[in-house]
C-alpha cells in the first residue's frame, strides 16, 4: 500500500492509496489525524475534511496488518467571505447570481468564498484569480432554466486589425456562440473549486433537453466552463443534470480534477462528464461518472481549430476513476483535429457503458489530428458492450455519410487526412461483453501504425445484446464476435483469451506485421 496526498487546501485533504485496488480498496482501511480515527474507507482517493488552515497533521493509515503515516501541512488562508453577507439568500427562490458574484470579485488573494448550506438559484457566476471558491456540504448551486436569463458568448469576435480573432463561445468542436457556463472561467490562474456540495443544472427533457440539437439563442451551456486558464483544481463536490457537457476546460494547461461525481440520467442528450479540449498536463482522478454519453471524451477542435491553432491535447493522465452507464468510458474525439498525445488511462473501472476504450476519427479531420503514445492499463470492464473500439470512419457532423468519408477504398493523402499512430491496451479484464471484444479499423491510406493488446481477457455474458459495435457506414448488428482489426501496419496480440466467442476469434484484414503469442 502506497499512500499519497495528492490535494491540500486549507481545511482539507485528499489521499490517493496505490497498489490496493481499483477505485476501490480490496479491504476496508482506517484514517487517524493526530492519533483520532476519522472513519474507515473503501475508495482508493479519498477527501479528509474539518481541518484547520495552516496547521501541520500527522495522518496516519491502517489496512489490515499494514500502517502507513505521512505528514500534512494545510495552506493558508487569508479571509472567508461568505455569500450569506453579501445578501444571498440560499432559499431555493431568489436569484443569488449578484451576490455571489460580489463575494467572488470582492475576494481577496488566498481568500475564501464560502457558499453554506441551501439552495442557491444562479444564471452564470464568473471566477477570477487567486482565490478558492467553496461549495460547502448541504449547499446547492442551482441552474436557472430561464434561457433569457443568461449571458451569451460569441464564438468569434474579429480583431480591430482584421488580423486575429478573440474565440469565446465553442459548441462540438467549432467557434459557435454557447450561453455562458454556471461556473465560468475565462483568462484565470491558481483557482480551486472545492467541497462537498453539489451544482445543479437542473436540466431536463422539459427545458435544456428539449430538441438539444436546435440551437434557441445560443448552443446549450456546460455546467463548468475553463477557456485559457491555468493551474485550476475541482475537488470534492458532485456536478448533476448538465444543460449539455458538464465540466468542458478549453485550451487550458495544469488542471486537476479529483474524488468527483458526475451524475446525469443516461437518456441526458450531450451529457459528457469532462471533455478536456486542447489542454495540457491534465489530471483525472478518483472521479464517478454516471450519465448519458461519453464519460471523458479528449478532443481538440474541428479542422478549423485545429488546423488555426494547432494545440493538441497533451499528457493528459486519468487513473482511480469509474465509469458508467454513458456511451463511451474513456473517448478520444471525434472533434481531435490538433491532436491527442501522450495519455494514460490506468486503474480505472468500467460499468454498463457501450464501449469501453473508444478512439473516433474520420477523414476531414486533418493532418495535424494524430493520435499517439495512448496507453491503457489495469482496468477492469463489467457489462461493457463493446471493450475496444477504433473508428477511423465515424459519421458525424454534416458530411458524415457522403462518400469521402463512407468509403473503404483507399484515397490519396493529403491535408485532410488524420492520423493515428501507438496505441497500448495491456492488463485488462472484461466480464460480460454483450457484442465484441474488439472492433479496430483504421485507414486503407494511412492504416493505425501499431496496435498493442497484452495480458486481456474478455469473457461474454450468456445473453448478450445485438448491437452495431463502432458509428460508421456498413456495419451490422453484432453478437459475441471477437475481434475484427483492418488495415493496422503492426499488430501485436499477446495473451489474449475470448471466453464464449460465437464467431472468429480473430479476423484479421491487411495487417501488414502480426506478432501473435
Amino acid at each position: 500500500m502506497q499512500v499519497t496526498v495528492i490535494f491540500t487546501e486549507a481545511r482539507s485533504f485528499t489521499l490517493e492509496l496505490a497498489d490496493a485496488g481499483i477505485y476501490e480498496t480490496e479491504k476496508e482501511y482506517e484514517v487517524f489525524v493526530d492519533g483520532k480515527s476519522v472513519g474507515c474507507y473503501k475508495k482508493a482517493v479519498q477527501t479528509i475534511g474539518g481541518l484547520h488552515p495552516d496547521k501541520e497533521y500527522q495522518i496516519c493509515v491502517h489496512m489490515g496488518e499494514e500502517t502507513k503515516e505521512v505528514t500534512v501541512k494545510t495552506l493558508k488562508e487569508s479571509y472567508t467571505l461568505n455569500v450569506r453577507a453579501f445578501g444571498a439568500a440560499g432559499d431555493g427562490v431568489r436569484d443569488d447570481t449578484t451576490s455571489i458574484q460580489a463575494a467572488i470579485y470582492a475576494c481577496p488573494k488566498d481568500g475564501r468564498v464560502l457558499v453554506p448550506k441551501g439552495v442557491y438559484k444562479v444564471t452564470s457566476l464568473f471566477m477570477k484569480s487567486d482565490i478558492r471558491f467553496e461549495i460547502a456540504e448541504g449547499a446547492v448551486i442551482s441552474g436557472i432554466i430561464d434561457r433569457e436569463k443568461f449571458p451569451i458568448f460569441p464564438g468569434v469576435i474579429e480583431s480591430y486589425d482584421e488580423e486575429n480573432e478573440y474565440n469565446l463561445g465553442t459548441w462540438e468542436g467549432n467557434p459557435l456562440d454557447m450561453f455562458t457556463a454556471i461556473i465560468t472561467c475565462v483568462n484565470v490562474s491558481n483557482v480551486m473549486i472545492y467541497g462537498k456540495g453539489t451544482i445543479d443544472g437542473c436540466a431536463s427533457h422539459e427545458n435544456w433537453w428539449k430538441n438539444p440539437k436546435i440551437r434557441r439563442g445560443a448552443w446549450r451551456p456546460r455546467q463548468i466552463f475553463m477557456n485559457h486558464c491555468e493551474n485550476m483544481t475541482i475537488q470534492g463536490i458532485c456536478v448533476k443534470n448538465s444543460p449539455s457537457w458538464n465540466i468542458h476546460p478549453y485550451f487550458s494547461n495544469h488542471l486537476k480534477f479529483i474524488d468527483l461525481q458526475i451524475l446525469n440520467p443516461k437518456d441526458s442528450p450531450n451529457t459528457d462528464g469532462l471533455d478536456p479540449e486542447s489542454c495540457e498536463n491534465v489530471e483525472i482522478i478518483g472521479v464517478y461518472f454516471s450519465l448519458g454519453d461519453d464519460c471523458i471524451a479528449i478532443k481538440s477542435g474541428k479542422i478549423y481549430m485545429g488546423a488555426k491553432y494547432k494545440v493538441p491535447s497533451k499528457n493528459l493522465m486519468i487513473r482511480q476513476c469509474c465509469m458508467r452507464d454513458g456511451h463511451g468510458s474513456i473517448t478520444i474525439g471525434s472533434e481531435m483535429a490538433a491532436g491527442v498525445i501522450d495519455l494514460t488511462v490506468r486503474d480505472c473501472l468500467f460499468l454498463h457503458t457501450d464501449r469501453g476504450l473508444r478512439i473516433k476519427t474520420r477523414r476531414g479531420r486533418g493532418e495535424d489530428a494524430i493520435i499517439n503514445d495512448v496507453v491503457f492499463e489495469n482496468i477492469k470492464m463489467d457489462h461493457v458492450m463493446t471493450p475496444f473500439v477504433i473508428n477511423s470512419f465515424y459519421f458525424c457532423d454534416p458530411d458524415g455519410k457522403t462518400e469521402y468519408v463512407r468509403t473503404k477504398e483507399a484515397l490519396p493523402i493529403d491535408e485532410r487526412t488524420p492520423n493515428i499512430k501507438q496505441l497500448s491496451f495491456r492488463n485488462i479484464t472484461c466480464e460480460n461483453c454483450h457484442v465484441a471484444a474488439a472492433f479496430l479499423y483504421g485507414l486503407p491510406e494511412r492504416k493505425i501504425e501499431k496496435v498493442e493488446m497484452k495480458n486481456i481477457s474478455v469473457r461474454y455474458t450468456e445473453q448478450p445484446t445485438a448491437d452495431v459495435p463502432a458509428m460508421m457506414e456498413g456495419v451490422t448488428a453484432y453478437t459475441k464476435h471477437g475481434v475484427y482489426a483492418n488495415n493496422i501496419k503492426t499488430l501485436v496480440i499477446e495473451n489474449v483469451t475470448i471466453d464464449g466467442c460465437e464467431g472468429e476469434m480473430f479476423e484479421l484484414e491487411n495487417i501488414d506485421e502480426l506478432q501473435k503469442n
